[in-house]
């Protein structure tokens, strides 16, 4: 499964985020398509991070809600916090060439890849010293095991 990337995602927001017909989808809709829950989608829009038409009690998401939503998630799974996407997302002008968005975007993506970076590093280290301890316990079971045998 191909994933985009963070930057490539920011950089398409324009066309993500054009409002082209008046399609709503349903809280319920929503959740269902991105595969979030309803308690999620209620939390994002507390934060800031969505805000749905309201018809009653209804939240109607639009085409634009939905591209922030994909984009929110696509940031959450890369390790952004929500402030940053809040940030990043809300830079966004419809208007305009959006170059102050796609900067930051590339310097909160360049930050968080750096520290990505340092946290593989560490995982592989650690990984490297937990294989060399299932080793030495390995051989010494093994050594234990067969003396064990021959008394």
């Amino acid at each position: 499964m191909k994933t985009v990337s963070a930057i490539e995602a920011m950089a398409n927001a324009s066309e993500a985020f054009a409002e082209t017909h008046d399609s709503y989808a349903r809280i319920g809709d929503l959740a269902k398509t991105h595969g979030v829950s309803l308690r999620a989608l209620r939390f994002y829009e507390d934060k800031g991070l969505l805000s749905p038409r309201r018809d009653g009690s209804a939240r109607l998401y639009s085409r634009r809600e939905s591209a922030r939503l994909k984009l929110i998630l696509l940031g959450r799974q890369v390790g952004f916090s929500l402030r940053e996407i809040k940030q990043m997302l809300d830079l966004y002008d419809p208007s305009g060439n959006n170059v102050k968005q796609l900067r930051v975007t590339l310097e909160k993506s360049q930050k968080q890849l750096a520290r990505l970076q340092k946290q593989r590093a560490a995982i592989t280290e650690a990984i490297e010293q937990l294989e060399t301890a299932a080793n030495v316990v390995r051989d010494r079971l093994s050594e234990r095991t067969v003396s064990a045998a021959a008394s």
